[in-house]
């Protein structure tokens, strides 16, 4: 769960209404344009993001610093690797 001291972002993908595999192909394609060290705010209603997303950091060196719910879609917080 993201706290009040959580980073600012960079930039921001809105990936609602999207299913998977298609918030993370976007997450990844944005990530690839941004400079290491740069965080990437993710919006996505697709509940496989949840497992997803973190995977996702996980496995291409990115480092996940969390997600907050927000209604019907949730927010995540990524740091380019």
């Amino acid at each position: 769960m993201m706290t009040e001291t959580m980073p600012n972002w960079n930039e921001e993908l809105d990936a609602i209404g999207l299913i998977c595999p298609l918030p993370v192909l976007k997450a990844r394609k944005r990530l690839l344009s941004m400079a290491p060290g740069q965080v990437l705010r993710l919006l996505a209603s697709d509940p496989a993001a949840v497992i997803d997303v973190p995977h996702f950091c996980n496995e291409a060196g990115h480092e996940y610093l969390g997600m907050e719910e927000r209604g019907d879609s949730q927010t995540y917080l990524i740091r380019r690797g």
